[in-house]
């Protein structure tokens, strides 16, 4: 768990830092902006921007009922912050699952992806699909399907 979080505090950190810089240069107007950048950054690149992650088994539970589309993912992935942002509201629909907090969801990756935790992996009807198109997904999750 403390993996996810490890980008998130060095944007923090390193934030504070540059903004610590800043207001000793007497630049203390133009660092208000820089550490905002900073904590958005820090929050984006937090588990908090995605839906709340459950456990493989509890998602391949959930997706046998339901047919929704499962989404195994790691925070700081930016392949998966941008599924994730291109999904919008879209992502509540989708069953998340973040590799780094469930060794089953890790190993589920490792198997769709020749032993790699290539993310974001999405499988839809038993079948994984690496790295897809977010417009694709969101065409998974139609009601006509």
């Amino acid at each position: 768990m403390m993996r996810a979080w490890m980008v998130p505090v060095l944007f923090l950190v390193c934030g504070s830092f540059a903004a610590t810089g800043w207001v000793v240069r007497g630049f203390s107007v133009a660092t208000v902006p820089l550490l905002l950048m900073f904590v958005l950054l820090a929050g984006v690149h937090s588990p908090l921007a995605f839906p709340r992650s459950v456990s493989a088994v509890e998602a391949r539970r959930r997706s046998a009922v339901d047919g929704r589309p499962i989404v195994y993912w790691r925070a700081g992935c930016k392949y998966c912050l941008r599924l994730r942002f291109r999904l919008g509201r879209s992502a509540h629909q989708v069953h998340w699952v973040d590799i780094w907090r469930d060794p089953a969801g890790a190993a589920v990756v490792r198997a769709a992806n020749d032993g790699d935790e290539t993310v974001p992996t999405v499988v839809v009807a038993g079948q994984p699909h690496v790295n897809p198109d977010p417009a694709w997904v969101r065409a998974q999750l139609s009601p006509s399907r």
